[in-house]
């Protein structure tokens, strides 16, 4: 049951994310290329596991997209709100799908898996 409920909640954040950026009017072509740029995060891995989960969590942490949301709403700066609603729908996507904070230990294991 968490974890449905947890999947649910990344697809509930991924259709907010997709429809406050629709609201904006940017092109959906810069979504869509910029929707995947978090996952170059999982480069940290190269470094070694503990690296690689730092670097990994850090970029899929609600915590600086949403800042990024907050500080773009009080400049009323478009461009850095579609950026980071973009990295919130990613975020969303990938718990919706599965993809959780990683352990340090191992890429296989994330914290959805262990609800």
């Amino acid at each position: 049951m968490n974890k449905r409920l947890l999947n649910s909640e990344g697809v509930i954040v991924f259709i907010i994310s997709l429809y406050f950026y629709a609201q904006i009017g940017l092109s959906w072509w810069v979504f869509f290329f910029l929707l995947l740029i978090p996952d170059l995060s999982m480069l940290g891995y190269l470094v070694n596991n503990t690296a690689g989960s730092i670097i990994y969590n850090t970029v899929h942490s609600y915590i600086l997209p949403g800042l990024i949301v907050m500080i773009s709403m009080i400049l009323d700066y478009n461009i850095l709100f579609a950026l980071g609603l973009v990295w919130v729908a990613h975020i969303g996507m990938d718990r919706s799908i599965g993809f959780g904070l990683k352990y340090s230990s191992t890429t296989k294991i994330t914290h959805l898996q262990k609800v």
